[in-house]
């Protein structure tokens, strides 16, 4: 027996609830980035992003200095990629973690010492602002063009929802009601969603933003949420995007990238499962206004 859309809808939110009660590491941005304009401080040599302290070290930099992208390296870094530090430039301070082993006789492997220790290190980094001859070219690799799934693309030019492409991040924006993706050639998928799979994801989520409008499904959790309002409507969105992969066929099943982006924000909200039920309610209203429009 064929199980209906809404035993489907239900199949995957459970499979995300199974998810989240595993370690579902951090999430991954699947598409790469030259650097933030509001996001995580990035290394521009590993494109790695800064963690811990360095993230709010780098943030209070970068508005000291009015820096208006996250993206650093040290000299030495930049350097490897033809670029060059602007004379007179004040560096930023962030912390790595050096490991190293003691001597064994300083080992009790009894309480279950593995004779390693860390100890912290600081480095100097610059920013993108403070370096010339930078081109985002020499960082980001040009990707071949992506198979396209008809179906899907069908599906979203039917919401007629104004879709423009450009720059390195994703976001619907309410003001102008228009749905912002990076450029098709900088997704690069992640460790479970091929460069395909992550971006139909991606719009997807973004489709689902664009629903709540106040012309479309009028959509608010300030009430009900107070501060946590925006935490809720990213659950929404991503669990539309599940949904959609699903009816859609994007996916052959429920992958672990929607359960690590669903998990950042359940963190935000203390871990409040049942917050997942009370989205995946609201995205399966967003996915019924969108087939609506087909």
């Amino acid at each position: 027996m064929k199980k209906s859309k809404k035993d489907i809808y239900q199949t995957v939110t459970d499979q995300i609830i199974t998810a989240l009660e595993q370690d579902t590491g951090d999430p991954q941005m699947p598409w790469q980035r030259s650097g933030f304009q509001t996001g995580l401080p990035t290394n521009a040599s590993t494109q790695n992003e800064y963690q811990g302290i360095n993230i709010l070290s780098l943030w209070a930099s970068a508005m000291t200095q009015q820096f208006e992208q996250g993206l650093w390296a040290t000299y030495r870094q930049w350097q490897a990629i033809d670029c060059q530090v602007k004379r007179g430039s004040k560096a930023s301070m962030v912390v790595f973690y050096k490991e190293y082993k003691v001597d064994p006789s300083a080992v009790n492997e009894a309480e279950g010492d593995d004779g390693k220790r860390r100890v912290a290190k600081a480095s100097q980094v610059f920013n993108v602002a403070q370096v010339e001859g930078y081109n985002q070219e020499k960082i980001i690799k040009p990707q071949p063009p992506m198979d396209r799934i008809l179906k899907a693309d069908q599906f979203i030019q039917s919401s007629s929802a104004t879709i423009k492409f450009g720059g390195d991040r994703a976001y619907y924006q309410p003001a102008t009601d228009h749905i912002q993706m990076p450029d098709e050639h900088l997704f690069i998928g992640t460790e479970t969603f091929n460069r395909q799979e992550a971006y139909y994801a991606v719009l997807l989520h973004e489709l689902t933003h664009w629903t709540g409008h106040t012309y479309r499904l009028n959509r608010s959790f300030s009430d009900r949420f107070g501060n946590e309002a925006y935490a809720i409507e990213e659950l929404v969105a991503e669990l539309g995007s599940a949904f959609l992969c699903a009816d859609l066929n994007i996916t052959p099943e429920t992958r672990p990238d929607h359960a690590k982006y669903i998990q950042s924000w359940l963190k935000v909200m203390k871990a409040d499962n049942r917050a997942v039920f009370a989205a995946a309610s609201k995205a399966q209203e967003a996915v019924r206004f969108l087939k609506q429009l087909i």
